[in-house]
């Protein structure tokens, strides 16, 4: 029979473990293995998985103190700090319309953010009466929370279809953001019209004095661009676009030019309209785009990436050293492998960044979705 003592130890050893417990965190569970894959080039690359359980991650930002800022298409932008999700939403928005493709998309920080914590945020409203619409709005995070909402561009058609909408700072300062032509094509060819519009305003939400129709209209004549980025020798802008039945787009876009929606696409061509500089049939329906600026993986610097949803894949655009507007190769990365994959940017560290989509309703979840995942060196 136990001694007084003796069990006097015991119960002192058992409080000292549960204080221990509530004292510190628990240790982080063992990261994810990272996968090995080679492109077709020879570059060698890990992948690992980060983070499981998503809803839909449309959108990721980074800010410069590596926070990592991201969208869920129910209606949250949610926070990753020193390599743990969060719990709490930064924000839940109480209006949001999420339904088919629309919902709370595109999501960017200000240039400026490590001064003013502005971060801007495009989604799908209701609205009082009945009836949707896309608006830009900006808000002031403090304590990894989102207030000071101020709305800087509003009653953009929206609809569940051809919905947009991403939204980035360019090299100039100025906020860029992609609408979809809402389901309704004729509009991507009228000038009085945002939608199916490339459009650029200052960080306000005012016009840029050197815009090319005195609008926030920047290029015209798209169906549904999802992916923006800028060259970062050339500073050329390039976009993505789904197309009708296949004829997906890879455009460079130059100011006041028309893309060609609905009037033409793909090979099609018409004066006055550009055509694509890559196109794909069938269709691989593409979205978030990157150019890498990071150096962890060496063969990838300054190559263009682009998430694909119905192609399942990350796609890489290569270019020519001697002249970075031609096109060298191109290539399907992780084929199958992840699903639908939604956005991709650069992390600070030089790692490269990516979200699925397969819970989107299109898709065919596994257990772990929605992911976003890290590509890295080859181990």
């Amino acid at each position: 029979m136990a001694t007084l003592r003796q069990i006097l130890v015991v119960l002192l050893v058992i409080w000292l473990a549960g204080s221990a417990c509530d004292d510190k965190p628990s240790p982080p569970s063992t990261p994810a293995p990272t996968e090995t894959f080679t492109a077709a080039d020879g570059t060698r690359f890990g992948v690992r998985v980060m983070f499981t359980g998503l809803e839909v991650p449309w959108s990721l930002a980074f800010t410069p103190d590596d926070r990592l800022f991201f969208t869920e298409r129910a209606g949250r932008v949610r926070i990753v700090r020193n390599g743990t999700l969060l719990p709490t939403p930064a924000l839940t928005i109480g209006d949001i319309s999420a339904s088919g493709e629309s919902g709370a998309l595109g999501l960017t920080v200000h240039p400026g953010f490590a001064t003013n914590h502005f971060v801007y945020l495009a989604y799908t409203a209701n609205v009082p009466g009945g009836g949707t619409v896309n608006r830009v709005v900006r808000y002031r995070e403090l304590n990894d929370t989102l207030g000071e909402a101020v709305v800087i561009l509003d009653n953009l058609a929206a609809a569940s279809i051809h919905d947009g909408c991403r939204v980035r700072f360019g090299p100039d300062g100025k906020l860029y953001v992609t609408m979809g032509d809402a389901a309704n094509a004729p509009v991507a060819q009228d000038l009085a019209s945002f939608n199916g519009k490339i459009l650029r305003i200052n960080d306000d939400g005012s016009v840029p004095a050197d815009n090319p129709y005195g609008s926030p209209v920047y290029s015209y004549g798209h169906r549904n661009p999802q992916g923006l980025d800028w060259h970062p020798a050339t500073r050329d802008l390039w976009e993505t676009e789904h197309g009708a039945t296949g004829n997906d787009e890879v455009n460079r876009i130059d100011a006041g030019k028309n893309y060609g929606w609905p009037v033409i696409e793909a090979a099609q061509t018409q004066a006055g309209m550009e055509t694509p500089v890559l196109f794909f049939n069938p269709s691989v329906a593409p979205s978030g785009a990157s150019f890498y600026t990071g150096s962890l993986v060496a063969g990838f610097r300054n190559n263009f990436f682009f998430a694909t949803l119905r192609g399942q894949h990350l796609h890489r655009v290569r270019f020519d050293a001697a002249d970075p507007r031609r096109v060298l190769a191109h290539e399907a990365l992780l084929q199958d492998r992840f699903g639908r994959i939604r956005d991709v940017v650069t992390a600070p560290d030089g790692s490269l960044y990516f979200s699925t989509s397969n819970r989107d309703g299109r898709g065919s979840p596994v257990t772990e979705d929605d992911r976003i995942v890290r590509i890295v060196p080859a181990s």
